[in-house]
């Protein structure tokens, strides 16, 4: 069978879905990496996918992947107890509701702080500025220092967590970028792992309040895996990343966010004034409409069926993510951009799976969701309410890069 490694990298997220559809229904057989793989697609493919009988993720993940969006011995690709045990620490951060709130907080702060600073100059390119600002309110919140904001670190620590999600599936200069910026932060966290337990020494340390959660970096300092042992520090360190990155990386949807207000103007009234309902539902439909992850992928870890298509012992299982939030068999109208859609409802958990599908709290879902909502409903109605002009650029998103985004990186100028 003809392998598509090559195809993928020339056709990025059109590459499946395009497959999908010259191959007729159900599953998609093809070769990837030189491996045997089928690409599945739909809720019912989603609950497959995510039950460990079926798929697994260990040794699934190619190094690439591990060296720069993941790290190496992270949560992603472990399974069974060992999973459960370091997932839970994940779960305990980042499905926390008043934490939630409180990282949502920071980001409105951070949001102001920054819009005044845009407001003294001539032109903000809002991917580079957001980026920041996200940075320098997760890592307040997460208890990571970052000096002060009108230092060089926030910029230089934003530009490491960016890029470790723009070359993670790339070759060439933003690959080598993501993997220097990787080994970069993992020496620095470590640091402040070991830092951190030598001050606490089994009991909190100065800068921590008793009567409030533990910080991100103490939750990850003080965990236990599954055989009662603490992370050594440099998996410590990735499992921090594994905080902090993914929250940096909802610059991209923010930065859709404003694409979409650019394209659609009649929705930045109901965006600012519409309440929270809205700016959910704005959410949603920035993280259906717009790319991301094309897809996710694991191992069967035995001979396995799907719907009486027998899947062998090692073959690679997709799951097109991009394909089914365009399926028009799911969506009415998939390619236009409508957050009335979601208005009233909230998505099926397998439904809607931008981040993935399956249960977060035992499964491989993302469980910082309620982060990513959460911080799109702090900054997306506040753009919307920015008075700023947006000047003549290239504001095209080619599928063919992943992570893709708008090329120009969405300038905008007299901000007030």
């Amino acid at each position: 069978m003809f392998d598509h490694t090559l195809p993928l990298l020339v056709q990025g997220y059109a590459w499946l879905p395009d497959l999908s559809r010259r191959r007729g229904p159900g599953p998609v057989r093809t070769r990837l990496l030189g491996k045997p793989a089928v690409a599945l697609r739909g809720p019912a493919a989603v609950r497959f996918f995510y039950d460990e009988d079926h798929v697994r993720r260990r040794s699934a993940l190619p190094e690439p992947v591990l060296s720069t969006l993941f790290g190496e011995g992270a949560v992603h690709t472990l399974d069974g107890a060992d999973h459960r045990a370091r997932k839970a620490l994940f779960v305990s951060l980042l499905k926390d509701a008043p934490g939630v709130a409180a990282l949502a907080g920071q980001v409105a702060e951070e949001w102001e702080r920054a819009r005044e600073e845009w407001a003294r100059g001539s032109e903000v390119t809002l991917f580079d500025e957001v980026g920041v600002l996200i940075t320098r309110a997760v890592c307040a919140w997460a208890g990571i220092p970052l000096g002060a904001p009108w230092d060089d670190e926030p910029r230089r620590t934003a530009a490491d967590l960016v890029a470790m999600v723009d070359g993670f599936a790339t070759a060439g200069p933003r690959h080598l970028r993501a993997r220097r910026a990787r080994r970069r932060q993992e020496a620095r966290l470590a640091r402040l792992v070991e830092a951190t337990r030598a001050a606490t020494s089994g009991g909190l340390s100065a800068g921590e309040d008793p009567g409030r959660r533990p910080s991100a970096l103490h939750a990850v300092a003080a965990h236990r895996d599954a055989d009662g042992q603490p992370l050594d520090p440099r998996t410590a360190a990735v499992e921090l990343l594994n905080v902090i990155r993914p929250t940096t990386a909802i610059t991209w949807y923010t930065v859709f966010g404003a694409h979409a207000l650019h394209r659609n103007p009649e929705l930045r009234v109901p965006l600012a004034k519409g309440g929270e309902e809205y700016a959910r539902a704005f959410a949603h439909e920035v993280r259906r409409f717009y790319p991301f992850a094309p897809f996710v992928a694991g191992l069967a870890p035995k001979d396995v069926e799907w719907h009486g298509e027998p899947i062998a012992e090692g073959t690679l299982v997709l799951l097109d993510l991009y394909g089914q939030n365009h399926d028009p068999d799911l969506w009415q109208a998939p390619y236009a951009f409508d957050p009335e859609r979601f208005t009233g409802r909230e998505p099926g958990r397998d439904e809607l799976v931008p981040q993935g599908g399956g249960d977060a709290a035992t499964g491989h879902r993302c469980p910082g969701e309620d982060v990513t909502l959460a911080v799109l409903g702090t900054l997306l109605p506040r753009l919307a309410r920015l008075d700023y002009r947006v000047p003549d650029q290239d504001l095209r998103i080619p599928l063919r890069r992943v992570p893709t985004r708008p090329r120009s990186g969405f300038v905008i100028t007299d901000v007030r």
